[in-house]
């Protein structure tokens, strides 16, 4: 609570009201009254409405409203429908067809359709596909574009006038898709084989047995006004109970963060790092367009310790399409660097401008990526649960892919599962089933084998050099060696911790978008066909209100408007002209969960909105 000399006369009164209120029994309608004055007579209004910051339980505006929660039983619940959760529901129905066994599973997925919310670049390697489903060339790929990529291709060193060619990386025989568009078949064939699909169902809340083992997962609540109070229409969530919960939310899940705390699930391994990935497909000149080329590229208009590299990749989509973007290391310092700026400003360099001019861009997005590799993966299993995909995170960082080790370990816990769930004998010390065998089948997969191999060169890039070392020590002990070096590296530890004070760092200065190559932030969010109902409280939670005034933009010059692809955060001037206080448009968000990463005073707490809301990424 700020000091009492910010607050008007009439500000302590409603505040003292309010106090008073929640302790003693008065009418719902009075205490939204007192709520509302209060809010409206003080300099800084409260920002964060969310039960789980303020809870019901106090509030008496949520007296006598139904609060029992439907559940549901299922074998298998998959929280996420991205590629690893899919893949996981498709095996587990492919072993039970295969040996006639009844086996339900449930997905929930927070996109109001499957593949809503997936953004990639995406150059796929079809090694776990062909494994998954073997005659998928055959299944229709009407549903999902692919181009073949032929040839070796070298990414470049981009000077500010100029570029330089750098280290093979192979592309031979994969295939450039917009992985939303190949998520949405996934989802498809899921169905075919009997997976209960359910999209625009936010899974919110863990549920546990009283053993302490998972029981499943809880959807949220809707109907939620934004000041916290219950509106006409408020539905409670419903459970869904398994034998197994998997989670496969992507990077950075929102559930899978509680699972961390409540299991100790990160005791063993270093920190996650991570980078931010900025996308935008472009409409171009048909005489420029070289379906199937790929590019990428390092350096410019990063500095040398900023790691980053772009991708501009020609699709074959019988139109002149092609997909470019940039990716940011989160554990960058200078708290005036903007992703989104440095994306738009790499467009003018002399190796991509050509390419875009005549052209129109007609969709953008952002999401998070884990970049921490094999020393950054937490213990998979639990009681009653596992984790999969990118939630965990097994990209593989030099090559820029991570679909087809998410999708191998859907694939091997679904497999692990099955056994399990299955076996007419199955003994277990808990409720909800525990399946380590799962850790020990990808532990002798050739997922394992090849995130051991280049677990060495994303932390490389901490050394003085930064870009150039990094670039000299992959050379040797990655193309040469092949990361068979007796050692591993560490990484600098939490993301949100390497931003150096403002007073420390030079602002950058950015040009002006010209609105044909480089644009604004607002104009480019419009592209996300981002939507939330707007009359909820907002998804991005902070624990404490005084925290973004006090700390961030005392010491950091508020770093969330930067950091932030989506225009979220910004710092406005307080009513009375006294001072400054944060706005979070929760609308804007893109789901990328920047904020929750690089927040430097871990103030942030994303929280899933009600289901449905959010991007509509139609093919990114």
């Amino acid at each position: 609570m700020l000091p009492a000399s910010r607050y008007s006369t009439k500000a302590h009164r409603c505040l003292r009201a309010l106090k008073t209120a929640q302790t003693e029994h008065v009418s719902p309608q009075l205490y939204t009254t007192l709520h509302r004055r209060a809010c409206s007579s003080v300099s800084t209004p409260r920002i964060t409405t969310h039960y789980t910051i303020h809870p019901r339980e106090k509030d008496p505006r949520w007296e006598g409203i139904e609060m029992e929660r439907f559940a549901d039983e299922a074998d298998v619940v998959i929280v996420g429908g991205g590629p690893a959760g899919l893949s996981a529901a498709i095996r587990l129905k492919q072993l039970a067809n295969e040996q006639e066994k009844e086996l339900r599973v449930c997905l929930v997925e927070k996109a109001s359709q499957i593949g809503a919310h997936t953004l990639s670049g995406a150059c796929l390697e079809p090694s776990s596909l062909n494994e998954l489903i073997p005659d998928w060339k055959e299944r229709g790929v009407r549903f999902f574009t692919l181009t073949l990529i032929f040839k070796l291709a070298f990414p470049k060193l981009l000077l500010p006038d100029g570029i330089i060619s750098g280290l093979p990386m192979v592309n031979h025989g994969n295939y450039i898709v917009r992985l939303g568009n190949f998520v949405r078949w996934l989802g498809e064939q899921a169905e075919e084989l009997g997976v209960e699909l359910y999209p625009g169902y936010a899974a919110s809340e863990v549920l546990f047995h009283e053993d302490g083992s998972v029981k499943g997962v809880a959807t949220n609540d809707v109907g939620i006004a934004k000041d916290g109070s219950p509106k006409d229409v408020f539905e409670r969530g419903m459970e869904l109970h398994a034998k197994v919960t998997i989670f496969g939310e992507g990077c950075h899940g929102h559930l899978a963060k509680q699972l961390y705390k409540h299991f100790n699930l990160r005791e063993n391994c270093e920190p996650q790092t991570y980078a931010i990935g900025l996308k935008e497909v472009w409409m171009i000149d048909e005489k420029k367009w070289r379906p199937g080329r790929v590019e990428h590229s390092v350096g410019w208009p990063l500095n040398r310790n900023t790691y980053g590299g772009s991708f501009l990749y020609h699709l074959n989509e019988g139109e002149p399409l092609v997909a470019l973007g940039l990716v940011v290391g989160l554990d960058y310092t200078n708290p005036y660097l903007s992703p989104f700026r440095e994306f738009q400003r790499w467009k003018h360099h002399p190796f991509v401008a050509p390419t875009l001019e005549g052209g129109h861009r007609i969709a953008y997005g952002a999401r998070a990526l884990n970049e921490g590799g094999l020393q950054s993966i937490p213990k998979l299993t639990f009681p009653g649960g596992l984790l999969i995909g990118c939630s965990p995170g097994f990209m593989n960082v030099p090559k820029i892919k991570g679909t087809h080790t998410a999708m191998k370990s859907g694939m091997l816990a679904a497999e692990t599962i099955f056994a399990k769930v299955t076996a007419e004998d199955v003994e277990s010390e808990t409720a909800g089933l525990h399946v380590p065998e799962y850790a020990e089948a990808l532990k002798s997969s050739w997922v394992w084998k090849e995130l051991h191999a280049v677990r060495n060169i994303r932390p490389s890039f901490h050394n003085y050099f930064g870009l150039y070392g990094g670039m000299i020590y992959t050379g040797i002990f990655y193309w040469i060696f092949r990361g068979k070096e007796p050692w591993t590296l560490k990484h600098c530890g939490l993301d949100a911790h390497q931003l150096k004070p403002a007073k420390d760092c030079t602002p950058i200065e950015y040009p002006k978008p010209d609105g044909k190559i480089s644009f604004d932030l607002l104009s480019s969010v419009a592209l996300s066909g981002t939507n939330h109902e707007g009359d909820q409280p907002p998804h991005l939670t902070l624990k404490d209100d005084s925290v973004p005034v006090n700390r961030n933009l005392a010491v950091f010059d508020g770093p969330e408007q930067r950091f932030c692809p989506a225009g979220v955060y910004e710092y406005v001037p307080l009513e009375s002209g006294d001072g400054m206080r944060l706005q979070i448009n929760a609308q804007n968000c893109v789901h990328c969960k920047t904020c929750d990463i690089k927040d430097p005073s871990q103030n942030i707490n994303w929280v899933v909105p009600e289901g449905g809301g959010g991007p509509a990424y139609n093919g990114m």
